[in-house]
């Protein structure tokens, strides 16, 4: 112990050592979110207290009041679990067998991995599934500002916090990892300009996250833009947006086989290799697709493909039981689901998902008339606020890039599904268990 810990501090520390990580969860209040640390590291990052005014005013429960713990030994499954669907991901037989189902343009293959992958998990001391894989998840950026604004009860458990030096890392990673994408491509010169691109940018949810990214690339020398599709120009070979050539679009659609009218001049620059988009379509056919978890959770079907019985076995035991909604099954599927958890297969955000016992006949049709899989149900974790509040439900999310884990945070949520629209809810850091943030 450190000399220095008070004895209020100290006898806390005693109180918490050895205690599982959801009694950590649902009594542990010794690190909270520092809303004034929060205000300064955006002025910080951005240089515009007007920021911290609109992150609070628009998006007020984006980030949570209270950490998320988590054992050791289950952030190291996670880790392991990614890395035997990469493999499985990496194979021919599996890339054959998923983009015979796909849109045409997931056929393009820009030579480019795809930043941002999120690996969503439900994990208790009881139960743990990797519920579905994100090909553009959102948050990185907010996560590392997440992790420069928190505070303890006490000077002297400070040394429970995360160092700075962690987001700086996280940060450093990200500028790595779209250099490389632009290497991928085997372009000979050198990355000068980004344009991040959503429909409407301006009204978007985390339009604060766009001008953090915005200002992290132009920290490191980059031009940086956001931008709607439709400023765009496609001329000389060259994707524009006004005057600027634009080398790299860091894609926030959610329109991930770029079909809408709109997207017409960014769908062409991508098929042409005027620009590099990431992520891209491709990624998101060989990831994201929820038809997918039906085949990577199934222990015969990876057989078929030649996936190693160690890898079947890790899978099986780790993706809950997944299957496509259909007339043929229909039936047995309403009869159970109560205990499933119902998905369009190219959904994203938890938009038009449902848990089974909350459907309505209405909604079920609907689902049938869809393209939908039916997920067996593995309840999320709990994380109290207080002693006197209920306790909020989290998933996890490990962002990827590589097969290799940049970061991990959880997020906080009351209803069906993860909506930042909770208060107290939103994202927040994540401590490896007792012996590591108590102890």
């Amino acid at each position: 112990m450190d000399e220095n810990l008070s004895k209020e501090s100290l006898a806390h520390l005693v109180s918490l050592a050895g205690l599982s990580v959801e009694t950590l969860n649902s009594r542990c209040f010794c690190i909270s979110l520092d809303d004034e640390a929060l205000r300064v590291a955006l002025q910080r990052s951005l240089g515009r207290p007007e920021l911290y005014r609109l992150v609070r005013e628009r998006c007020p429960y984006l980030f949570a009041a209270q950490p998320v713990f988590v054992a050791p030994a289950q952030l190291q499954r996670m880790a392991e679990v990614i890395a035997a669907v990469e493999s499985v991901v990496a194979l021919p037989t599996y890339r054959e067998r998923v983009l015979a189902r796909a849109p045409v343009i997931a056929r393009h293959d820009p030579g480019a991995r795809g930043v941002f992958f999120g690996y969503d998990f439900h994990v208790t001391e009881a139960g743990f599934g990797l519920i579905e894989i994100n090909s553009n998840a959102g948050g990185a950026m907010l996560n590392a500002l997440l992790a420069r604004a928190q505070k303890v009860c006490c000077p002297a458990l400070e040394r429970l916090l995360p160092p700075a030096r962690q987001a700086e890392a996280l940060e450093q990673a990200i500028i790595a990892m779209f250099h490389e994408e632009w290497a991928r491509t085997g372009q000979s010169r050198p990355l000068l300009s980004i344009a991040i691109v959503d429909q409407a940018p301006e009204h978007q949810y985390l339009y604060p996250e766009f001008l953090l990214f915005q200002q992290l690339f132009q920290r490191h020398g980059l031009q940086a833009v956001i931008a709607d599709p439709g400023e765009l120009q496609l001329r000389d070979g060259r994707l524009w947006h006004g005057e600027w050539a634009i080398d790299l679009v860091y894609n926030r659609l959610t329109d991930f086989s770029l079909q809408a009218p709109a997207l017409g001049v960014l769908r062409q620059a991508y098929l042409d290799g005027a620009v590099l988009l990431t992520p891209h379509p491709r990624a998101h056919a060989l990831y994201a697709d929820k038809h997918n978890l039906t085949l990577l959770g199934d222990a015969r079907q990876l057989e078929q493909l030649g996936v190693p019985p160690a890898t079947r076995d890790l899978l099986q035991a780790a993706i809950p039981t997944t299957e496509a909604v259909g007339a043929g099954n229909a039936e047995r599927l309403w009869r159970a689901r109560k205990q499933l958890f119902f998905k369009p297969s190219a959904g994203y955000g938890s938009r038009a998902a449902y848990r089974g016992d909350k459907l309505t006949q209405r909604v079920w049709q609907e689902i049938l008339a869809g393209d939908y899989v039916a997920q067996a149900l593995v309840l999320p974790g709990q994380r109290a606020l207080s002693d006197a509040a209920p306790a909020l439900k989290y998933d996890l999310r490990a962002y990827v890039y590589k097969g290799q884990v940049q970061w991990v945070a959880a997020r906080l949520y009351q209803g069906q599904t993860t909506n930042f629209r909770t208060p107290g809810g939103g994202f927040a850091p994540v401590y490896p268990g007792a012996a590591q943030a108590c102890a």
